[in-house]
């Protein structure tokens, strides 16, 4: 009847194109009615053991987000939920409600999930309910929820996957269409979650190099807060892709609810936290559109960052545990696997030294007894040596002069050292002074018709090229072909993305900061693909990569080129908010000297430890120390790098820090603590453990002393119940400058 209606008409009989045109809008409108009059009703759960994120379609064929928190304990009660909607002014009830993936130019005043300009230049977008489905994956459930636009052929597929045991849920969103010609995205959200609390306090993390994931908070009130960066592929240089928000009150370490969430994407992030009118709150994550006016192909499948959040309601310490076993189990490269000690050779050389030097640093690492001996920068270009950071890179082939018998050399002194070998790579950057800079030019990203500016003397390569692509594979593909025995790479990215222009996309320049970072994705899925068992460490300036989309392609990564141990017990405790310490490397340096050798060993070993020192530097004693150091470390490694781990006192509130690690069984410990600079006859607190069983009991011994020195801790060699160790604790804390106490817990 519809068809036959407009054939019919005077106009359609006139142009039958535009006949056409109107029968298909008419017959979508009709189709996506149907089914939003199907799903009246619907219910979607999506439940972990902890937690239910309940969906609900409105009598609008909307889907609408009628709940987060506590698992409910009653299926029953789910009938119980109304869509949420507002009251207007006048009284009336509008439309407007917490729609779980709201598009831009519907009826809602405040920020959308999705912002498409239509082929007729239409800037709106609704999405009505079509269907959902659920199934097994490793770990947990997926649901998938279809909706789409009642107007225009577009689709939206919403992902949710959720880990019952660690109580984490995984969302991210599929947008596409089949209009005729591209659509614009000017904003593309992985999610949207509400709130209905009576506060909100965001702890977020901010950056800069030498001073990472430093932790700030703030009451979020009326408005926008945002959190965003713009620098491309260095991208969390200045803020970290992660936050916390304490619900009712600030958050807090033992006690209280908090949405702990981090978004799995490399480059251009933003987080937008909205109270809106009546004191809800939306959380949004999503790829910062800045400068990305994303032109979508029809057919063609845009796929937003997965956004992996927790809610705990025993404060942040759990919400860290939760994330830290879902890391292990899910996301980090060889998230169960063993990692390796290490000897850089970087503090120590720089870039000035030979075969000859780099082989004695590996018998260095051997008498150490660290796993491997990595060689950081410095080592390869010819015509324009790598001497210092002005020249060499893209020229991936060793320096002659300064290593003539190449990498092969270099393995075979490894092995006769009894060592495994890592190096340093930065395949993503060039330096104008390279022969790949000379013969390709345009694969560097660099505006036309301006003055270059270089950050550290250097440009990004075009990631969205594949000739790129394959050329940064290569650099790696090249090593291993030719060394098979290369047992680990520390992956640099020095540079974020200056003199924004792609000369491959040409017109299309808003693809550039996201093709790019999935062109970087693309040689990592390679690299996994073909050397799956190779341990690599994810660097970038420091800290400035750490999302966990990278890390299903990296056992590891680099906190901070700060190694001064006190910088480091602040980087490290907010690090571990989101990361089990087993992605987190930490090695001992000569920063701060003012230190002991001691105090800045039981720092990294927290951590994934290594070593980026002489020697020739340390005393007898010293150099004793660190070789019980590292022995306790690997035989402790279950503990520390598989264990549950537990803030205790935070460097933030105190002038000491502590936290413990509990293995699995609950039969080892490991307690750290530290003074930092203690007050003038200050009241010192016992440290009350936590994780620990308390029917068992615990024999207490201080570990990692210097030779000849002996426990001043009262309660060393004594026996304790677990209960009586988390009620009471141990007095560890003293008055003493950076002195440091590293106390193993073994069950009787």
């Amino acid at each position: 009847e519809i068809g036959s209606g407009l054939v019919g008409s005077e106009m359609c009989i006139r142009d039958r194109s535009y006949t056409m045109k109107n029968l298909l809008v008419t017959l979508f409108a009709f189709a996506s009615l149907t089914y939003a009059h199907a799903a009246e009703k619907e219910t979607i759960r999506i439940s972990t053991d902890n937690t239910d994120l309940v969906l609900q379609v409105g009598e609008n064929g909307r889907l609408y987000q009628t709940y987060l928190g506590e698992k409910l304990l009653h299926q029953q009660d789910l009938q119980n939920f109304r869509w949420n909607i507002h009251a207007g002014s006048d009284g009336s009830v509008s439309k407007r409600g917490w729609e779980v993936y709201s598009g831009s130019g519907n009826e809602d005043y405040f920020e959308p999930a999705i912002a498409i300009t239509h082929n007729d230049g239409n800037p709106s977008t609704i999405l009505y309910y079509v269907s959902s489905s659920s199934k097994p994956v490793e770990g947990g459930t997926e649901t998938v929820i279809n909706l789409r636009d009642n107007q225009y052929p577009v689709d939206v597929a919403l992902h949710y996957v959720a880990y019952p045991k660690e109580n984490i849920i995984k969302t991210w969103s599929e947008i596409k269409h089949q209009e005729k010609k591209p659509v614009v995205l000017s904003t593309y959200a992985s999610t949207m979650l509400y709130f209905n609390n009576s506060s909100y306090y965001l702890t977020e993390f901010s950056s800069d190099w030498a001073k990472e994931a430093q932790m700030s908070s703030q009451q979020l009130q009326f408005g926008k807060k945002v959190i965003d960066t713009k620098l491309g592929s260095r991208a969390a240089m200045h803020t970290h892709p992660f936050f916390e928000v304490g619900l009712d009150q600030p958050v807090n370490e033992h006690q209280g609810d908090v949405l702990m969430g981090t978004l799995g994407w490399t480059g251009n992030f933003r987080f937008t936290f909205e109270v809106d009118n009546v004191g809800n709150l939306r959380v949004i994550p999503a790829i910062n559109p800045y400068a990305s006016n994303y032109e979508l192909k029809p057919n063609e499948v845009f796929t937003t960052p997965e956004f992996i959040f927790t809610l705990s309601y025993d404060g942040a310490s759990q919400g860290s545990r939760n994330l830290h076993e879902w890391a292990r189990n899910y996301s980090l490269k060889d998230g169960k696997g063993s990692r390796l000690t290490l000897l850089n050779n970087w503090e120590n050389t720089g870039f000035n030294f030979n075969q000859e030097i780099l082989a004695e640093l590996m018998k260095e690492a051997k008498h150490l007894g660290v796993d491997m001996f990595l060689l950081d920068d410095g080592w390869f270009a010819n015509k324009y040596p790598r001497k210092d950071d002005h020249a060499g890179l893209g020229d991936w082939e060793v320096t002659h002069d300064k290593l003539p018998g190449g990498i092969p050399a270099l393995v075979k002194a490894a092995k006769d050292a009894d060592v495994k070998f890592g190096i340093w790579i930065e395949p993503e950057m060039v330096n104008p002074k390279s022969e790949l800079f000379e013969k390709h030019p345009d694969w560097a990203i660099q505006l036309p018709n301006r003055e270059t500016y270089y950050y550290r003397n250097q440009l990004v390569l075009d990631l969205s090229n594949p000739k790129v692509q394959d050329y940064v594979y290569g650099v790696v593909e090249n090593i291993m072909q030719e060394n098979p025995d290369v047992a680990f790479f520390k992956w640099d990215c020095n540079s974020p993305i200056t003199n924004i222009y792609s000369a491959y996309l040409k017109d299309k320049q808003g693809l550039l900061y996201i093709d790019h970072v999935r062109g970087i994705y693309n040689v990592m899925k390679r690299v996994k693909a073909n050397y799956p068992n190779v341990p690599m460490m994810l660097c970038s300036g420091g800290g400035a990569r750490c999302d966990y989309e990278a890390l299903k392609y990296f056992t590891e990564f680099w906190c901070s080129d700060n190694t001064d141990p006190v910088e480091r017990l602040y980087i490290q405790w907010g690090f571990s908010q989101f990361f089990p310490v087993k992605a987190m490397d930490a090695h001992v340096t000569s920063w701060n000297k003012a230190t002991s050798i001691k105090f800045r060993t039981d720092v990294a070993s927290m951590c994934k430890l290594g070593f980026d020192i002489g020697l020739k530097e340390l005393t007898a004693d010293e150099l004793t120390y660190c070789q019980t150091a590292v022995a306790n470390w690997k035989r402790l490694q279950n503990a520390i790098m598989d264990g549950d781990q537990y803030r205790l006192v935070s460097p933030y509130e105190e002038n000491h820090m502590a936290l413990n690690y509990v293995s699995k069984d609950a039969n080892k410990a490991v307690l750290f603590a530290y003074d930092i600079h203690p007050r003038f006859q200050e009241k010192l607190m016992a440290v009350k453990l936590q994780g620990l069983d308390p029917d068992k009991q615990y024999k207490v011994e201080e570990i990692n002393l210097m030779p000849a020195a002996t426990s001043r801790l009262e309660a060393n060699g004594k026996i304790y119940s677990g209960d009586y160790l988390m009620k009471v604790g141990l007095n560890v804390f003293g008055f003493i400058h950076t002195q440091s106490h590293v106390v193993e817990l073994t069950a009787q």
